[in-house]
């Protein structure tokens, strides 16, 4: 059960982070892959905008793509090690900031935003954390903003003996659709990801405040398909790097 205490010791002291994070991305290909392969034909018609703040970045693997496609930035992190990192890489980018927070508030950002993102991260945030923040984004959340979140649905499996990635075992896409409409948000989409297991163990939920102008009945994929859209992604765009030099 991988608790807060638990998400503190891994990314702020235990956590190898030499190759920034890299190694989740590698079945993609790599981040570059993964972003315009998977995560920006998800996101496309929201982008670019004029502000985002992303939660959990680690070391920047989506950042690099997100502080290039709004106006305004702010990443909140609960590892200072991963603050620290973050604005070594981005030094340059003076519209983005990075905050550490206690991984359940995000009092130190008192704004609103058109997109509030996180990806790979939240899927080790048992449901207190959710609880928490739930509120607190629909709070930041533009009228017309969304929110964009990866988060487990391993609560919802039927074999719950098998958890090698650490999934937070309290959540599922069905609590956290309860969770946003209790403090006053209403779902756009939950997507239903395997992630390689037979049962789906994790979910993308976006979800905007009530007043939102995005269409008013949610919709539920279940994607079955989500490792073997990797693999076409990781087999189809290393040809094309050449393009680079």
């Amino acid at each position: 059960m991988p608790d807060l205490q638990w998400n503190i010791a891994s990314w702020d002291g235990s956590y190898d982070w030499s190759t920034g994070g890299e190694e989740w991305s590698e079945v993609w290909g790599g981040s570059e892959a993964q972003w315009f392969g998977s995560l920006y034909p998800r996101l496309h018609r929201r982008l670019p905008t004029g502000s985002i703040l992303e939660i959990a970045p680690g070391y920047g693997r989506w950042s690099k793509f997100l502080i290039g496609a709004c106006r305004s930035y702010v990443g909140v992190d609960l590892s200072a090690e991963c603050i620290r990192a973050c604005e070594s890489s981005f030094l340059g980018s003076a519209h983005a900031r990075f905050v550490k927070n206690d991984g359940l508030s995000l009092h130190a950002v008192q704004r609103r935003f058109d997109l509030i993102f996180s990806f790979d991260s939240l899927v080790h945030a048992e449901l207190n954390v959710l609880e928490s923040y739930m509120p607190q984004m629909l709070e930041r959340l533009e009228e017309s903003g969304v929110a964009f979140i990866h988060h487990s649905n391993f609560h919802a499996n039927t074999d719950h003996r098998s958890n090698p990635h650490c999934r937070a075992t309290s959540v599922s896409a069905e609590k956290v659709a309860e969770l946003v409409a209790v403090h006053g948000g209403r779902v756009l989409i939950q997507e239903l990801l395997n992630w390689g297991r037979s049962d789906p163990c994790d979910c993308i939920t976006v979800f905007a405040r009530s007043g939102s102008p995005c269409p008013a009945s949610p919709l539920v994929l279940n994607n079955h398909s989500f490792m073997a859209e990797a693999e076409i992604i990781k087999n189809y765009q290393s040809p094309y790097a050449v393009l680079s030099s």
